[in-house]
């Protein structure tokens, strides 16, 4: 049956996953791109950052046209089913998502085209009108151009965008650049990941979460380059402990996180408590904990730490104006991230 406008929808009923919690898994993931990290011969524009270290988007430098500054092309691709059940807020969400990528590189976005699949024959288009009107908004608001897109017909509905962004290659937030001594800052709040899983159980709405996911990372991408960072990685569905050990592993260093500086949205602990944890961040913290060293932490704070996030913050080796301190990094030792 083809459902009209005027009937209730929840959208996150018609997907397995929600948000960035639908990830494949990060080590079955690296297990595919294990053999594929290599340059294409010939194109002539060398490539900056690529498959190597598994950062947040692929950078190539352009050539110089005349007087003009040096200047990097930064491009991205991110997508995933519905993370809440209103489609307008859904299009915010994975919209500010796709752009956070450039954002982590310390570029700007200039330039996206819409992903968008759609189970035709179950779903109404007005709804997925409102799903492309959202992600136009937080384009606009990012100062980027929405240039068209490409759309299937699929049983289950999905959005995103691929990004193309510009950054100086000189001034790059790279997730293998961090260094001894150097402090770690988080930009947003951890939780979404339980809070969106609580909203598709029960049907309840967690504003704070919306907000902190329509949030774009233009402002902390910024204050973090003010500040002379130049490492980074954007916080999403492998979770803070994920992210941050890939962080940990390509920089050669060891990361030590104060579990009490780590800061986390209203309700999400309860979320925890009442068992609203979803199966990828469950796969997160089993990834992990090979090379995590957990200290006395106890099993809830340990998968708030692994909670597979959508549209997360910057976490940045330096400090950033606002943004609590949670850690820092150490010379490298048999752990890549430690708990204290």
């Amino acid at each position: 049956m083809t459902l009209t406008r005027e009937t209730p929808v929840r959208l996150t009923q018609y997907a397995h996953g929600g948000g960035c919690a639908c990830k494949i898994p990060p080590g079955e993931l690296e297990e595919v791109l294990g053999h594929l990290a290599r340059p294409a011969p010939g194109t002539g524009l060398p490539l900056l950052v690529g498959l190597a270290t598994g950062d947040d988007a692929a950078v190539v430098a352009l050539p110089a046209v005349g007087g003009a500054p040096a200047q990097a092309m930064v491009s991205t691709a991110d997508f995933f089913t519905p993370v809440v059940d209103d489609p307008y807020d859904w299009g915010r969400i994975a919209a500010a998502n796709a752009l956070s990528d450039v954002y982590a590189m310390g570029g700007r976005p200039v330039l996206a085209v819409n992903l968008l699949a759609w189970p035709r024959d179950v779903l109404p288009f007005d709804l997925a009108r409102e799903v492309l009107r959202g992600g136009l908004d937080i384009a606009t608001e990012a100062g980027c151009h929405v240039g068209g897109g490409h759309s299937v017909d699929d049983p289950e509905p999905k959005y995103g965008m691929a990004v193309t962004g510009l950054a100086h290659p000189d001034r790059l937030l790279r997730n293998d650049a961090g260094r001894p001594g150097v402090p770690l800052s988080l930009t947003k709040p951890l939780g979404l990941g339980v809070l969106n899983n609580r909203h598709k159980a029960t049907g309840e709405r967690f504003e704070q979460a919306v907000a902190t996911m329509v949030e774009l990372n233009r402002d902390a991408s910024a204050a973090a380059l003010a500040a002379g960072a130049v490492c980074a990685t954007d916080v999403t569905g492998f979770g803070l402990l994920g992210h941050l050990h890939k962080l940990a592993r390509a920089s050669g260093v060891t990361a030590v996180i104060d579990t009490a500086a780590v800061p986390f949205l209203d309700g999400a602990r309860e979320a925890v408590r009442d068992g609203y944890v979803s199966g990828g961040t469950r796969r997160n913290l089993d990834w992990v904990t090979p090379t995590t060293d957990f200290g006395t932490s106890d099993t809830d704070t340990r998968l708030l730490l692994a909670d597979a996030q959508t549209s997360g913050g910057l976490l940045v080796a330096g400090e950033v104006p606002g943004a609590p301190v949670i850690g820092h990094l150490v010379p490298q030792g048999a752990h890549t991230v430690v708990l204290r």
